[in-house]
């Protein structure tokens, strides 16, 4: 399983809609993307401009193959893609250990 994080910046004053716009995107479009196992979205409390979001997928090809060269990533990006402040720094980790 490969987990994604993004780091995501927004402007100020659109926390609200942006959380709803990010609930939406994960549960009418990410949900419907091959491979995805589950998501998480954590505010920051210092900066709370500042979001992560985790996406749980099978591969790492069906993230960045089949959904970010597929339909849905044009879908998710103009959901939420109006909020960011700047792009999203995007990676991805391999699970080592579980507790």
């Amino acid at each position: 399983m490969i987990l994604e994080i993004a780091d995501i910046r927004i402007a100020p004053g659109r926390n609200a809609a942006f959380e709803e716009a990010i609930q939406r995107g994960i549960h009418t479009v990410v949900a419907r993307a091959q491979g995805f196992k589950g998501a998480k979205v954590n505010r920051g409390v210092e900066n709370p401009e500042r979001y992560i979001l985790q996406i749980f997928w099978e591969t790492l090809e069906d993230h960045t193959v089949a959904f970010r060269g597929g339909p849905l990533f044009a879908e998710w990006r103009a959901i939420v893609g109006p909020f960011f402040a700047a792009p999203p720094v995007v990676e991805h980790f391999e699970l080592v250990s579980k507790p």
